[in-house]
């Protein structure tokens, strides 16, 4: 069978997460489905202009993060999907170090990249990274998806969660066009959402504020979006992909790129995520076990 290729969120958010999990990962293989592995791990830290998706809290050192990442031969990315970059932005000190600093990755690093404007100034400054076009674009129209999988700049290519069942398009691509697709597979937002644009723009405002300027938050208009995230209601969504969607249908489809989200959430979720799409249930309580489970732990 194929691989699926996963692509977890938290880069520096969850660092110290990763840092008593990728051990269990290396060292219990057998715990783990032998169809999948771990491609990338994306993130910011706090305080990037050119952030974007979710306002970033992760306070862990670039170069710790880095060396893990190396040491486990995974791929790096900067998620860097501000929508509303402009030229004076271009230049911001952290942003550009972050970026020398990926560029020397033993493993290829990328950028997940919205605006046009960031995606020129990368590749000229940057060349060695890899760019991908975030979901934050909201391609919810295939032939808009189709013209941005046949842009030469990007390596892969998030669509908006709506067009994951669109299997009638899907399976006419070109295998080329189907290595580049990246699909999110545990959205929890309405799918018949129609402000999805609006909050990330509003995220967008957020990182560029300036020292106590205040930007309200955006007032999601989507069915149960006031309630924040469950995975058990993001597994009631039409978009949802679960396991045996993998296995089953996008596998032998030619598909093997798939992202999970989660990393404006908690540590905790993230575990839920990962047990749930790569580790055989019989071994899961184990996983628990080797992470943080302690037989005098009181939850309450």
């Amino acid at each position: 069978m194929a691989l699926a290729h996963y692509h977890l969120p938290g880069l520096f958010e969850f660092y110290e997460f990763y840092c008593e999990f990728l051990p269990v990962w290396r060292k219990h293989r057998e715990w783990f489905y032998n169809w999948c592995d771990i491609a990338s791990i994306y993130g910011a830290p706090e305080g990037c202009l050119w952030g974007g998706g979710r306002t970033s809290f992760g306070k862990a050192d670039a170069r710790d993060v880095l060396a893990l990442m190396d040491e486990y031969g995974i791929s790096a990315r900067l998620t860097f999907s501000n929508s509303l970059l402009r030229e004076e932005h271009l230049p911001d000190k952290k942003c550009n170090e972050l970026c020398r600093l990926f560029e020397t990755a033993k493993n290829p690093s990328g950028v997940i990249v919205h605006s046009d404007l960031l995606v020129v100034y990368l590749k000229a400054k940057y060349p060695d990274l890899y760019l991908i076009s975030s979901t934050t674009k909201v391609l919810t129209d295939f032939e808009d998806l189709r013209a941005e999988l046949n842009c030469p700049d990007f390596k892969y290519v998030v669509p908006d969660f709506r067009l994951n069942k669109a299997f009638d398009k899907l399976v006419n691509l070109t295998q080329t066009q189907k290595d580049k697709i990246e699909f999110l597979c545990n959205e929890c937002c309405d799918i018949n959402c129609h402000s999805r644009k609006a909050c990330y723009e509003n995220v967008s405002r957020k990182n560029l504020a300036t020292a106590g300027e205040e930007i309200p938050d955006h007032k999601c208009t989507g069915k149960d979006g006031q309630d924040g995230y469950k995975f058990s209601k993001a597994m009631k969504n039409p978009a949802f992909i679960s396991i045996q969607d993998i296995q089953k249908t996008y596998l032998p489809m030619g598909f093997s790129n798939f992202k999970i989200e989660g990393r404006g959430l908690g540590s905790a979720i993230l575990l839920e995520f990962i047990l749930y799409y790569m580790i055989k249930p019989e071994h899961q309580l184990e996983v628990r076990e080797a992470i943080y489970l302690d037989s005098m732990l009181d939850l309450f």
